[in-house]
């Protein structure tokens, strides 16, 4: 079966995590993304980590799939190109992704002077076009000051970046709902998306808009609790540190049951005049459930609990670093099809993950590496600006373009 969006051609332009992210998503389900390049790579193309050869891990794990070109895109002739690329024909291309300054050459009205129907989303930091990075919105929405231990003062930044991580899926769903209104009116348009309204609309659509606003209250932190329900972090006999989750109901009789702690826990129940069944309550009398949970998880060796919880449908999980999950986890290993050991140029073998999604009706069987910076770019300008080798060649020359680094 062909891949989903095997057709469909994307120009991108980016750096940092959200734009690179959603091109990359798109390719992963078979989509033609082209990343161009300024010659010798972008601010981006040697972000840390790096692999013992100097590579890029970061660059490499983000730009799988995509074709890659250098551009001089200081010089108009370089820029002129890029507009080639962006218009060339075809129903399913004349779409850029893009979080460069949508200004100048790289503006709206001067990308679609070739190509009407032209698709661009483009990704800034506030809605006004100023700049924003996702730790700098992060502190500005509230998770840092309840994230961290109960006794904390000082704000405790996340180490995800998640609004990145979502402004990237953002952007790929808003150029694909581009494309759909496109093919049903013959109509491009420019798409724009603010990393700050990503992180804002997600904190609203969890509820914390709400709370703040009605309710009037800050909430407090909480440490590793789990606010509302049942959930927090413990230590077994021999020192392995676990979560356990208990928000249904489900889960907290499965729980009750692999502990043994039902008859306590009634006691506990009865003595407060409260019914755990409700997790409310069980939040608001975490204190002393944690406390024989503790007693449970310090008397008890890991291989044990693991059974127990496993044996009666527990919600429930290991702690792990990085270096722990990928020699640990069978879910981060090809024994997970989304997985897959990929000769990446310039890092060697390394496990890489396709896209997360699984379609009946096809995916991308082999996950693919990222490309050498500049492999591609003689095969684009012939094949999509229609450059003979001798046009290219003394592009080569005059230094506008370049080839694999």
């Amino acid at each position: 079966m062909a891949a989903m969006l095997s057709g469909l051609r994307i120009v991108e332009g980016s750096a940092f995590v959200a734009a690179p992210s959603g091109g990359m998503h798109l390719a992963l389900l078979g989509a033609d993304v082209i990343r161009f390049d300024p010659i010798g790579g972008g601010i981006d193309y040697t972000r840390w980590p790096l692999a013992p050869g100097g590579a890029s891990l970061y660059w490499t794990a983000l730009n799988k799939g995509k074709r890659s070109i250098q551009v001089d895109v200081r010089s108009d002739e370089g820029r002129e190109l890029i507009h080639g690329l962006v218009s060339a024909p075809g129903s399913d291309g004349g779409m850029f992704l893009t979080n460069f300054p949508a200004r100048g050459w790289l503006s709206y009205d001067a990308m679609k002077k070739q190509r009407d129907d032209l698709i661009m989303v483009a990704i800034t930091g506030n809605p006004d076009g100023s700049t924003a990075v996702d730790y700098t919105v992060n502190a500005s929405v509230g998770y840092p000051l309840v994230t961290g231990p109960s006794a904390a003062v000082e704000p405790v930044n996340h180490v995800l970046p998640a609004w990145d991580v979502i402004c990237g899926q953002q952007a790929a769903l808003g150029l694909l709902a581009a494309a759909r209104h496109r093919q049903m009116h013959n109509e491009g348009q420019l798409v724009t998306l603010a990393l700050s309204d990503v992180a804002m609309s997600t904190v609203a659509n969890l509820g914390h808009v709400a709370e703040a606003e009605i309710l009037g209250e800050q909430r407090a932190r909480l440490g590793n609790d789990l606010y509302g329900a049942f959930g927090r972090d413990f230590v077994s006999s021999d020192g392995q540190r676990f979560i356990v989750v208990a928000i249904s109901g489900k889960q907290w009789r499965g729980l009750l049951t692999a502990s043994g702690l039902a008859e306590p826990v009634a006691v506990l129940e009865a003595n407060r005049g409260v019914d755990f069944a409700d997790e409310g309550e069980r939040f608001n009398h975490r204190a002393e459930l944690y406390e024989l949970f503790d007693r449970y998880a310090a008397s008890t060796t890991m291989s044990s609990i693991a059974e127990a919880f496993n044996d009666n449908g527990c919600c429930w999980g290991y702690y792990r670093d990085f270096l722990g999950m990928v020699e640990q986890d069978p879910r981060c290993s090809t024994a997970n099809p989304m997985f897959q050991v990929v000769n990446q140029p310039g890092v060697g073998s390394v496990l890489s993950a396709g896209s997360p999604l699984r379609f009946g009706a096809g995916n991308l069987d082999q996950v693919p590496a990222a490309p050498i910076l500049g492999a591609d770019t003689d095969q684009v300008l012939e094949e999509l600006l229609g450059l003979s080798t001798s046009e290219v060649a003394s592009l080569h020359d005059r230094g506008v373009v370049r080839g694999p680094a």
